[in-house]
């Protein structure tokens, strides 16, 4: 099949390149000149394990193309793909700005049938947006005998795994009006779901709500286990042994029940905020969801706090190493990192920071640009470590599971470890001479 996908951000050329691998051809369009010349030169604007080889081997093969021009993209498509951005605002609203203005574009230039499928998270009412956008267009245009369809197909890709889940999807999730559009997007999604995974057929508006739904719930969990690893603290609980006393339970499960230093990365702020505010357009109080939120900014602040009770609140003179930065492991993602918070916070009391991630430094250097002659930023974890007073896990990178611990010692000011993942265990951290705090394992400074 001829698939068109507009934007090529990290679920845009995810989203091309596994449809090319598929044996569909696809053109990836973006506005952006320079990232679609970087792109046909092969260089990937992101890091995600994986993709790299695997837009290059589809380049090579002829599967997968890119361009800077709509009606290139779209003249033989059957599919053409919605996957711009739609960031929060500071009033908690999604901007769809840019959906729109890519409506407007696609119909200035179809001239054939065309399904439409938004692969953004979007507000409730968005497809309609999008529909009358291009009527109104095509009615300017008097190419009102022009058809078209709009499909709601929320993505649902974890950001370290993203390539993994879109070949093998849990479920996919179709939003749409018309019978015959369904029938074709199932047959593009075929080949995915060999393993029967679900194919779900709902209404636009339910599909649309599904994907805020899912990031919410997800979000929900992380802050119910911070919070209970908080009380853990306060109590001498441990929220390991909690977590398996309650994970166990086969209505509850496992996943998504880790303490740590709280959310980030694109989805789950955004869409925790977007839902909020959807409620409240529409009359409805989502206090759940509202509380979540609220959690999830104060965790952020947690290690901050430990590391405050043990050293006062002036850290002046004060060196800190760091590992990780990115909002999680395997992606260079800083979008609402809590190493933003947390470095933040430190260098404002007078501390330094000697820093090391795996990907996520040339993106750190941009979110710190304001304050980068307090941060030193190295290439190797070992670095990161000389003569601290302190070292700070906040990502866990698989790198960081098995430190050396003797070396650690031998490089460290002071053997003390603030750990905002609770990567290792309390009592080999001490039989090895660490002072060591991490989240809700009855480790906080009292």
């Amino acid at each position: 099949m001829n698939i068109c996908v507009i934007g090529t951000g990290y679920v845009g050329l995810i989203t091309g390149t596994c449809f090319a691998d598929m044996g569909n051809k696809v053109w990836c369009v973006d506005i952006d000149a320079q990232k679609i010349k970087k792109l046909k030169q092969g260089k990937i604007p992101i890091y995600e394990p994986g993709l790299q080889e695997l837009v290059t081997k589809n380049m090579q093969e002829g599967r997968l193309e890119f361009t800077s021009a709509i009606k290139d993209g779209i003249k033989d498509a059957l599919f053409c793909f919605i996957a711009v951005g739609t960031p929060t605002g500071i009033d908690g609203v999604a901007d769809i700005s840019a959906i729109q203005a890519v409506a407007n574009k696609i119909s200035i230039n179809m001239d054939k049938y065309l399904i439409i499928v938004n692969k953004s998270t979007v507000p409730v009412g968005t497809a309609s947006q999008i529909r009358n956008i291009i009527k109104e267009q095509l009615k300017a245009r008097k190419r009102e005998d022009l058809e078209f369809d709009i499909v709601s197909n929320p993505e649902f890709l974890k950001e370290g795994a993203a390539i993994e889940d879109f070949m093998h999807p849990d479920r996919i999730v179709i939003g749409t009006d018309n019978i015959r559009t369904a029938e074709l997007m199932k047959q593009l999604y075929e080949p995915f779901v060999r393993n029967q995974n679900p194919i779900l057929i709902m209404d636009i508006t339910s599909a649309e709500l599904t994907k805020y739904a899912a990031n919410a719930m997800l979000a929900t969990r992380i802050s119910f286990m911070n919070e209970m690893a908080r009380l853990c603290d306060q109590v001498g609980g441990d929220i390991a042994h909690v977590r398996l006393g309650i994970g166990t339970d086969r209505r509850i499960g496992m996943p998504f029940l880790y303490a740590g230093a709280g959310y980030g990365g694109s989805c789950f702020p955004k869409d925790v905020k977007a839902i909020i505010n959807t409620g409240s357009e529409n009359g409805v109080s989502m206090d759940i969801i509202a509380a979540v939120e609220k959690v999830n900014e104060n965790q952020k602040y947690y290690l901050v706090e430990m590391l405050l009770k043990r050293f006062g609140e002036d850290l002046t003179g004060k060196k800190f190493g760091v590992w990780g930065l990115a909002f999680k492991p395997q992606t260079d993602d800083m979008r609402e990192a809590p190493s933003i918070v947390i470095i933040r916070e430190l260098l404002f009391r007078g501390a330094t920071v000697t820093a090391y991630d795996p990907e996520a430094i040339e993106q750190a250097k941009k979110v710190f640009a304001d304050c980068e002659q307090h941060i030193q930023y190295v290439d190797d974890s070992k670095k990161a470590i000389q003569n601290v007073d302190a070292l700070i896990v906040i990502t866990e990178w698989r790198q960081f599971r098995q430190p050396d611990l003797n070396e650690l010692k031998c490089h460290m000011k002071s053997p003390i470890i603030f750990d905002g993942r609770n990567q290792y265990k309390p009592n080999i951290m001490k039989e090895n001479g660490f002072e060591y705090y991490c989240i809700g394992r009855n480790c906080f400074v009292k």
